[in-house]
């Protein structure tokens, strides 16, 4: 019998993204409490960029549009803040996220390891560019090791794609 696979991937729904940030744009225009300071988020390039004129009002479009990602269904994981504090620009405070696609090398190596360690000993993972491919006889154990990667507190959104 033919070994079985699946393939782990850290993939970001632009649309998703993008439906997220227009409604955040369109709650922060519509807020009582948003009124005056100079509250915006909008895409600059490959990034998000929010802009307020205190940090309190930076962080509070912030936590805006985490709201609406995760009603969406986007991982708070695959958004990068950075340091992830507001830095004064002027006379207003901007904060910059990125977004996470793929795996990097380093998480894709700690993901593997985990895989070696504390999964079934007949499951095989290899590190395949931004992905992971797991390999193993029985899908039975492909499935144990889905169940433990989503038990893992890692710092990446992980789907699994191309489960045969």
């Amino acid at each position: 019998m033919a070994d079985s696979s699946f393939d782990v991937v850290s993939k970001v729904d632009k649309q998703e993204v993008s439906n997220a940030l227009n409604q955040a744009e369109k709650e922060i225009s519509q807020r009582y409490d948003f009124k005056g300071v100079g509250a915006s988020i909008e895409w600059s390039g490959e990034k998000i960029l929010m802009k307020a004129n205190s940090e309190e009002r930076v962080r509070a479009v912030l936590d805006v549009f985490q709201t609406k990602l995760i009603k969406r269904n986007v991982s708070l994981k695959a958004l990068d803040l950075g340091d992830g504090d507001p830095k004064p620009s002027g006379k207003e405070y901007r904060l910059e996220a990125s977004l996470k696609d793929g795996i990097s090398q380093e998480d894709a190596k700690k993901i593997s390891k985990l895989i070696r360690e504390q999964g079934p000993k007949n499951v095989k993972p290899l590190i395949q560019g931004d992905e992971l491919r797991v390999t193993g006889k029985s899908r039975d154990d492909l499935q144990a090791v889905q169940q433990l990667l989503k038990g893992a507190d890692l710092d990446v959104a992980l789907q699994f794609v191309n489960y045969r």
